[in-house]
């Protein structure tokens, strides 16, 4: 039997004139995620997207896989491919679900008819073929409201489709239709979320972290590299900015108050973000700070990071809870590689008693005792690119 996945869209059929352009960037995403498996033939028809394998022994399960972690799908299913005759339909139905339909105690039909030429109407369908079932596995008995297996036979202009349930997608809105972003990774549980979160919103996403030898390990440098893959499970292709920052840090430890190193520190990590982000055409930052989660997210300190750099700061988590972050991050795998205990820059210089509602003027004042330029523009520059594919 012939077999095909079919996609449902989510909120781009809510959109006007501009509609053809997010379905055929979600397409050419679809496109790219699958390019490794084999050779599919992905288009568009009736407010429908078909993904259809065009040789023998392309992997399904791994391209349905795959598929449901694409933003822009409200649903998929993997369906089998029929001739639009009800006598085929119903021979089909049995043996693509047998399986299925043998395990199960309780089922309904259900039928789509938007071939209008099709000789039965949908009532008609789901009786026949409900009836048809029912003397094919007797342990069957109907159950419209609550069935543990709903047959769906949909009828359209190029075939006939049986499938039994849907697969929940990502959702969201293709990635690259709402821009690009540039993500601070520390490493943590927090940011990767972050990252998350705009790329279901549309936002290609891009990621700086920045590195603190001897003061921070490689092993942490490769914890973000490997939460950078997770993430483009979701985000697609990637590219990672690796930041030597040990020379700042130093700095700012020896030239300004201990109770103002992390604000600073942030301060200038916004800074070195937004030019990397201005050279990579990104229209914003992106965070994973939380309010009051730590010193360095209060409202005083987030204003004061804020004036820092011109971009908008864009942060999804700041009204989340540690649990609500965490059950996240487990869904997207990459809680495990987060609480790995090695040590980010963040962590360094970590003053005993952080000023957690500083005022700007004395942040300012602080940092204007020391010419940071120089270190800033040697920061850029020596700013490592990695491109991170999809895993």
């Amino acid at each position: 039997m012939k077999e095909l996945i079919l996609i449902k869209n989510g909120e781009i059929a809510l959109k006007g004139l501009n509609r053809t352009t997010f379905e055929d960037v979600l397409l050419k995403n679809i496109r790219r995620k699958l390019a490794d498996l084999g050779k599919f033939r992905c288009y568009k028809a009736q407010s429908t997207m078909y993904i259809e394998p065009q040789e023998d022994g392309i992997d399904l399960d791994e391209a349905v896989d795959r598929v449901r972690k694409v933003f822009g799908i409200a649903a998929l299913t993997r369906a089998c491919i029929v001739e639009k005759d009800f006598e085929d339909i119903k021979a089909k139905t049995v043996e693509y679900l047998k399986e299925t339909l043998s395990e199960a105690s309780t089922f309904k039909v259900e039928a789509k008819r938007s071939d209008k030429t099709f000789p039965m109407n949908t009532p008609q369908i789901c009786t026949e073929l409900g009836g048809y079932l029912l003397e094919q596995f007797p342990g069957l008995t109907v159950d419209v409201h609550n069935p543990q297996v709903t047959v769906m036979v949909e009828i359209r202009d190029f075939a006939a489709y049986i499938h039994a349930g849907q697969i929940e997608g990502a959702g969201g809105m293709p990635v690259s239709t709402s821009g690009r972003a540039m993500l601070l990774v520390s490493g943590g549980i927090d940011s990767p979320v972050a990252g998350y979160m705009m790329a279901k919103r549309g936002m290609e996403v891009l990621a700086v972290h920045f590195v603190s030898p001897p003061y921070t390990s490689e092993r942490a440098k490769l914890k973000v590299i490997t939460l950078c893959e997770k993430m483009s499970a979701y985000c697609g292709r990637m590219q990672l900015f690796i930041v030597p920052f040990t020379k700042m840090q130093e700095a700012i430890r020896d030239n300004c108050p201990e109770e103002l190193f992390t604000v600073i520190m942030r301060r200038m990590m916004m800074k070195i973000a937004e030019k990397l982000a201005q050279r990579s055409d990104c229209a914003a930052l992106i965070t994973g700070e939380s309010l009051a989660q730590v010193a360095s997210q209060t409202v005083q300190a987030i204003a004061c990071t804020d004036v820092a750099c011109q971009m908008p700061v864009l942060r999804p988590l700041i009204g989340m809870d540690k649990e609500e972050i965490i059950r996240i991050a487990r869904k997207i795998d990459t809680f495990e590689t987060s609480i790995l205990p090695y040590e980010d820059c963040c962590t360094v210089f970590t003053p005993k008693h952080p000023r957690t509602r500083p005022k700007l003027a004395m942040v300012e004042e602080a940092e204007a005792a020391f010419d940071f330029a120089p270190m800033l523009e040697e920061a850029v520059e020596g700013a490592e690119r990695l491109r991170i594919d999809p895993q």
